[in-house]
């Protein structure tokens, strides 16, 4: 039998510069750690930490690593060092859990593969790109797999201006929102009045951004076939208790704006 899995390969921006890389390496196999609590339980996952600045994601479910990946855009810590993630989906013909990961060979890793060295060659760099294959003679939806990718990507490109747009004060206050789901929640955290938090959210376009999201992962999920019910709408709650739980971590004390 099948599985439908979604896979990403990040990298990171800059990462030879500033005699950085040791400091980047070893946050990396913490995001590793990370990731496996995030889905432990929930989705089943498989991680790899490559060459210093690679992370290569596997995970059960068409939605699922690009939910991933958009979290830890979110919380990313080094703002001059951006993550970027060449993303894809699709079937393989075994079971996750047989995947040795370090070995594997499969096109959905070409597939990833190429979407991120499309991202590693553009001039103005967005964070997220699709590659999907092209697959002839399915009566499925993936026969319309390169119709999907380029409205995928184009919404990606579009949330990517958005973000771009932002000051620093508003995408942090984008991220806690995502994260904490309330403007008061937010408020407190940044010692901050609502109102104030409010204007940051409709100059920082922060639900147009939130809702493309959503959206992706909605379309995502209407394509899996074998999505278990509930699977990303878990996955997701899973992973904000456990930021929310150690907020401070994941954004500490002298990444707050005064």
């Amino acid at each position: 039998m099948s599985t439908n899995v979604s896979v990403f390969i990040m990298d990171i921006s800059n990462s030879s510069q500033e005699q950085i890389g040791h400091e980047l390496s070893d946050y990396l196999e913490e995001l590793k750690t990370n990731i496996a609590v995030w889905t432990q339980y929930i989705v089943e996952t498989k991680i790899s930490h490559r060459a210093g600045d690679e992370l290569v994601v596997v995970c059960k479910g068409y939605a699922t690593a690009y939910t991933l990946a958009y979290y830890i855009n979110h919380v990313w810590k080094f703002s001059n060092h951006k993550p970027y993630f060449g993303l894809t989906f699709g079937e393989i013909p075994e079971k996750l859990s047989e995947i040795n990961l370090e070995t594997w060979i499969h096109p959905l890793m070409k597939q990833a593969r190429n979407a991120s060295d499309y991202l590693k060659n553009q001039q103005n760099r967005t964070q997220f790109h699709f590659a999907l294959t092209n697959v002839s003679g399915k009566q499925s939806f993936t026969v319309f797999n390169k119709q999907f990718e380029t409205l995928i990507n184009t919404s990606l490109m579009l949330k990517q201006e958005h973000m771009n747009e932002q000051t620093e004060i508003q995408s942090l206050v984008c991220s806690l929102y995502f994260i904490l789901g309330q403007q008061t929640k937010v408020s407190d955290y940044l010692e901050r009045t609502t109102p104030t938090i409010s204007h940051h959210m409709r100059q920082g376009k922060t639900q147009t951004i939130l809702r493309a999201f959503h959206d992706i992962v909605n379309v995502l999920d209407s394509l899996d076939t074998q999505d278990e019910q509930g699977l990303n709408s878990n996955l997701q709650s899973n992973i904000k208790r456990n930021i929310q739980y150690h907020l401070h971590n994941y954004i500490p004390k002298d990444r707050r704006l005064k």
